[in-house]
């Protein structure tokens, strides 16, 4: 990602060069390099898990949401020994509360069909070995194949079929893709950082932009750092990208100003040495962030989980809940929804506000 505005059809998280020319020849499908094991000393990296989960199924294929489940014993993860029917049980557990966040949402997908020891794959539409089940939505991304939805849990199951690990979504639905209907904030730490200066910085956004009269919401990433969202109605047909992006710019620049030792609104590692990048570019036409309860393809599994504020205190990392712990949260969650309210907020980005927030931080 960089501070020029990205093309229409890019994502983001770039593949390496090799990924992209791969890309060219099917540009449903896109290479990414496997992600490394994170330093077990590294904010937010996934604990050790506690023991290894054993699959119920002796042996051969299995069936799930009506979708045949293929090689479920294949190993997906070596250093905490998730099989790939872990992932499919999980997503199968987690539709309750994950569906919502997916539907309507354009989607990105991250596949690792030899597991996160491989090459894996992002990919933006169907490809040639289609996902069952998956809405397909023409004319969105002009000059490509169609963007696609995942509305059900067929579809769901069907992704995790098709080796799919991680689900991103777009800041817009379909039927007003040009208005962006919230705003993220990936605050994406040195992973020097104590996770302390994490809670801390996730803070400082909330009450900044509470200051600016809108409600915000945090999750951990299911890596190393918390998203911080603001929902919003979807902005006005004369507003779109542009504006949405301008908005979030301004606060991590205001940010950064408040705070210069502790936030930059600047990426690369120069920047973000001692420091926490406030990642703002998530905001473009096309960009996506990694869907709440969604699964990470990292070593341990780490999941994106919703936090109510008043949480947040108590965390302990970026991936604190894997497959191995999730289904503790899931019960902690029994008749309680941390995001309470994100459904029902009616707030607006106005031009006023980006232009304070500038001129605030000159």
């Amino acid at each position: 990602m960089q501070d020029a505005p990205k093309p229409q059809h890019s994502t983001a998280g770039r593949a390496p060069r090799r990924a992209r020319q791969a890309a060219a020849a099917d540009p449903a499908v896109a290479p990414r390099a496997a992600s490394p094991a994170p330093s077990p000393r590294a904010a937010g990296s996934p604990r050790k898990p506690r023991s290894t989960r054993h699959l119920a199924d002796p042996g051969g294929d299995a069936e799930i949401a009506g979708v045949a489940i293929t090689s479920p014993r294949r190993v997906i993860d070596p250093t905490s020994g998730i099989h790939k029917l872990d992932l499919v049980r999980y997503y199968e557990r987690a539709a309750r509360w994950l569906l919502p966040h997916l539907q309507g949402r354009p989607v990105s997908l991250v596949r690792a069909p030899r597991g996160l020891a491989g090459e894996m794959f992002f990919q933006r539409h169907n490809g040639r070995a289609p996902i069952p089940g998956v809405t397909q939505h023409e004319g969105l991304d002009p000059g490509h194949p169609p963007l696609i939805t995942i509305d059900t849990l067929e579809a769901l199951i069907g992704a995790a079929q098709r080796d799919v690990i991680e689900l991103h979504t777009w800041n817009a639905q379909v039927p007003d893709i040009e208005q962006p209907d919230r705003v993220v904030f990936d605050l994406d730490p040195d992973p020097a950082l104590g996770w302390d200066r994490m809670i801390e910085a996730a803070e400082m956004t909330r009450d900044l932009l509470r200051e600016l009269g809108l409600a915000s919401f945090c999750k951990t990433s299911g890596g190393k750092g918390l998203h911080v969202v603001v929902p919003l109605v979807p902005l006005a047909p004369d507003s779109g990208w542009a504006d949405a992006k301008a908005f979030a710019r301004a606060v991590a620049q205001h940010l950064a100003a408040c705070a210069p030792t502790q936030i930059t609104a600047h990426m690369g590692p120069e920047h973000r040495k001692k420091r926490i990048f406030v990642d703002y570019l998530r905001n473009a036409r096309g960009a996506s962030t990694a869907v709440a309860y969604g699964v990470r393809a990292r070593a341990g599994m780490g999941v994106s989980v919703p936090l109510a504020w008043d949480e947040l205190g108590a965390t302990t990392g970026g991936a604190q809940w894997t497959l191995h712990n999730i289904d503790e949260r899931f019960a902690a969650l029994a008749g309680i929804d941390p995001w309470a309210g994100y459904a029902q907020s009616k707030q607006r980005v106005t031009a006023g506000l980006t232009i304070g927030l500038e001129e605030r931080s000159r």
